[in-house]
């Protein structure tokens, strides 16, 4: 084939090639090599209080006005606020390991150049498809919400002259073309072409009122809370539940808390622009940090000021807050949580849209994507083409896709991307150093020498082979968490009833991750000095494994399907394009061709 390809006359870089075992074998592990001396042509204007509105913005968007409402009906009664600690203190697990290799690596691409520094090219590409994927699906639907909130408060004037004039098929697609939403998604990728510095400006006033309204909502409503809505009887409740405080048990609250933790997606924009960043050791870890507490705060006093108004069961699903201010009669409030909430669904579309071109842009120029998409506008220093192709997607799906179709795949890239990043912290703490690695001694490595340094406490620095035993823990670490979370989440039903045997398995499980994580303590870490590290190791970053994994499992099979789908694409575009256009492809090239013209020289 390649011979019939040559004989075509196609040029060199047109040509599909096949790679060979090896070839797949080398860039299964091929890592980048970062260049910290290496100027950027991103303009490095944000600040650490940019980094945390950003972060605000685009986790505490709809959910506030929204999700606390239909959580605390239908999931978890007034133990909602329980739901939330426990959805924070899951989405802080993740953002500690967020902000040390926000830190460590403080380039545009986040989650995607992480893998690629410490696991290897192919993995770090689909880490990087799933991130466009949540972006993508996350400023479609921002824009979608934003048309729905409108069109509502204008009593759907939009949708009756759409649905009249542009009709569509329905079913898989939405029953009309929104035209609106098309025009917004691109009119705001505009904005953001313009410059990182005036899009963060605008995201930051759209932050402070959203906040503000928050804080109004959380002081006003103080007036009239009543603690004996958090004793309502099973009869009062009218089938919602059993009543009280905790009303669906703790069921409720654990699968309140699955829900209440895409309420917290989102802060992971905060490193996508750590190369656009001043100071960015210092303000990525607290823009992380940061914006999760406060993002918790609000949650927390919002669901329990709604809680308190009106009881659990008589809450409205899918605008609580106005709802509860029309039984109050209070107009004005109800006015002002209208405008809270238009300034949120802005905000967050913002914080959606913000770190999609920065992915596109990362990829691009390591060559695993078409590279025009990477080029950077030499006045607005942005990814103009990526930016702009980007919000032209998030058009065109809002346009032509009903909400529910969109949030449908949001979850799963994102919670893989979580999972990825603790796994790699773990790899890059155990890891040896690259400057010493030249110095150290090719030993055969035997199963004795395996067997004898997974239980060895004395070595201080790692190895070669200390650290290639934490990397197939993590491994085995990986596949039981999938295990006992399938376990779980298959027969819930006994393990809420206590059976004794579903008990038993789920407690040796349990047991088999801890023993793992004991194991991985054993060995040596690698005296690392960054800004910010993650404490605990390895627990901390093993938990927030397991709880990503848990949440991936209890997605819908449908689900699953749509994002194989999108993953073959991936695939495809990556061994036909990326493997052959990778920079590290080019580097390593470069390296063995400067070897054989020396060793032709010696000789």
């Amino acid at each position: 084939m390649e011979e019939l390809i040559k004989a075509l006359g196609a040029p060199e870089n047109m040509r599909l090639k096949c790679p060979t075992w090896a070839q797949t074998q080398k860039v299964l592990t091929r890592k980048k090599v970062l260049k910290h001396d290496q100027d950027s042509k991103l303009a490095k204007v944000l600040t650490t209080f940019d980094l945390t509105a950003l972060g605000v913005g685009s986790t505490l968007g709809v959910g506030v006005y929204v999700l606390a409402g239909d959580v605390a009906k239908n999931t978890a009664g007034p133990a909602v606020i329980i739901s939330f600690f426990i959805a924070a203190v899951t989405s802080v697990l993740a953002g500690l390991c967020y902000a040390e290799f926000g830190a460590r690596v403080p380039k545009a691409g986040s989650a995607y150049v992480y893998s690629y520094v410490c696991i290897g090219e192919f993995f770090a590409f689909i880490i990087g498809w799933n991130l466009i994927l949540e972006y993508l699906i996350g400023s479609a639907a921002s824009t979608k919400a934003i048309f729905l909130y409108i069109d509502e408060l204008a009593n759907k004037t939009m949708a009756s002259f759409f649905t009249e004039n542009m009709p569509l098929g329905g079913n898989q697609v939405s029953h009309y073309a929104d035209l609106f939403s098309l025009a917004l998604a691109i009119a705001f990728s505009i904005a953001l072409a313009c410059g990182a510095k005036e899009s963060s400006v605008i995201n930051n006033i759209f932050t402070f009122v959203n906040l503000l309204v928050v804080i109004v909502v959380i002081i006003s409503g103080l007036w009239k809370v009543d603690i004996a809505n958090w004793q309502r009887t099973k009869e009062e409740a009218m089938g919602k539940g059993a009543g009280g405080f905790n009303p669906y048990g703790l069921k409720g609250i654990v699968k309140g808390a699955a829900r209440c933790f895409y309420g917290f997606i989102g802060f992971d924009c905060i490193a996508t622009a750590g190369e656009e960043t001043k100071n960015p050791q210092k303000s990525i870890p607290i823009g992380v940090v940061g914006s999760l507490m406060i993002v918790f705060f609000a949650y927390f006093g919002m669901s329990t000021v709604m809680t308190m108004l009106l009881p659990y069961y008589e809450q409205d699903e899918n605008a609580p807050l106005a709802y509860i201010y029309s039984r109050l009669n209070w107009t004005v409030f109800k006015y002002v949580v209208s405008i809270g909430a238009i300034c949120a669904l802005f905000s967050s579309l913002l914080g959606a849209m913000f770190p999609l071109p920065r992915i596109i842009y990362a990829m691009a120029k390591d060559g695993l994507i078409f590279k025009p998409l990477g080029r950077v506008h030499s006045q607005f220093h942005t990814p103009l083409m990526g930016t702009l192709i980007a919000g032209a997607l998030t058009g065109t799906l809002a346009c032509i896709f009903d909400l529910n179709k969109l949030t449908e795949m949001m979850s799963i890239g994102t919670l893989l991307a979580y999972s990825m990043v603790a796994a790699c912290v773990l790899i890059l703490r155990f890891s040896k150093d690259s400057e010493a690695e030249d110095t150290e001694k090719e030993e055969q490595i035997t199963f004795k020498k395996c067997l004898s340094q997974i239980f060895n406490r004395k070595t201080t620095e790692p190895t070669r082979l200390s650290s290639s035993i934490v990397a197939w823990e993590i491994i085995i670490f990986f596949m039981f968490c999938f295990i006992l979370s399938g376990v779980m989440t298959t027969f819930e039903d006994a393990l809420y009833a206590g059976k004794m045997w579903i008990l038993i398995t789920v407690s040796l499980l349990f047991a088999i991750l801890s023993f793992l994580l004991i194991l991985v303590s054993f060995q040596p870490t690698a005296n690392l000095s960054t800004g910010f590290s993650v404490p605990l190791i390895p627990w901390i970053p093993g938990i927030s494994i397991f709880t990503n994994i848990y949440l991936m499992t209890n997605i819908q099979k449908d689900t699953w399907i749509k994002y194989g789908y999108w993953m073959i694409i991936g695939i495809l575009i990556y061994f036909a394009y990326g493997l052959w256009h990778s920079t590290e492809r080019d580097r390593d090239e470069e390296q063995s061709r400067a070897i054989n013209r020396r060793d032709s020289y010696s000789s």
